[in-house]
């Protein structure tokens, strides 16, 4: 999520690198108190300005992967290298949203799997969706689509997460595992910050149980999957 700040206040591109440094260790906090391992999809146009927090990520056992806003493949080629020769590991997932580039772009950088956000032009949060939620293969990478739940027909997006009652999201996670082998669920860092201390402007329905309450949330969520023992994996063991 990109956020715009009001008018009267300006807030530089180091005080929103902060702000996600932040978040993010609010996150591994959480992961590290229940013993979850996760997939962090970094924003590649910040990727470079977070070489510390990444590697601070992947020393705690998550993987890295990379988000793509609109970066190109030659700049995408060299922050691949960068963070590899930084972690001394692969990096092999990539998501992508309206800047789409080709498999076969992809595929030559090294990458092993696409999970791309399927509900990027859907106007209303809570629309339906109806589609194909199997893990496909094409021109050797692996498409990951995200999860929908088939007692709701909702997406397991950052989004839904964030307003849906706690217990109506833990049967949406049931019912999905019923039908599906897993069950795909993001996050966005950004729902992790305070919006009354930072001046972000947001839509209201954006500021509903943001900051703490997501932490309290996520915490919920976790409790509940290891109470359950239901498993959890880095999206690239699941994969491979």
């Amino acid at each position: 999520m990109t956020s715009a700040t009001k008018k009267v206040v300006e807030i530089s591109l180091e005080e929103r690198i902060k702000i996600t440094e932040d978040n993010i260790k609010s996150i591994l906090r959480i992961l590290d108190l229940h013993d979850v391992r996760a997939t962090f999809f970094i924003d590649l146009s910040i990727a470079e300005k977070l070489q510390n927090l990444i590697k601070a990520i992947s020393g705690r056992g998550h993987e890295i992967a990379f988000y793509n806003l609109n970066t190109g493949i030659s700049e995408i080629e060299r922050i691949k290298k960068m963070t590899e020769d930084l972690l001394e590991k692969q990096i092999r997932g990539i998501r992508q949203k309206d800047f789409k580039l080709s498999l076969s772009e992809l595929k030559l950088l090294g990458f092993n799997y696409i999970s791309n956000i399927d509900n990027a032009n859907i106007l209303f949060p809570f629309k339906r969706l109806k589609r194909n939620t199997e893990i496909t293969e094409e021109e050797g990478l692996s498409i990951i689509p995200e999860s929908i739940s088939p007692y709701s027909q909702l997406p397991y997006n950052d989004f839904v997460f964030q307003v849906l009652p706690m217990k109506y999201y833990e049967n949406m996670v049931f019912e999905t595992l019923k039908s599906d082998e897993f069950v795909l669920i993001y996050l966005n860092s950004w729902q992790f910050t305070d919006f009354k201390k930072y001046p972000f402007k947001v839509p209201f329905y954006r500021n509903y149980s943001s900051g703490k309450k997501m932490e309290d949330k996520l915490e919920a969520l976790l409790s509940w999957i290891n109470e359950k023992e239901l498993a959890t994996s880095r999206m690239k063991d699941y994969i491979f």
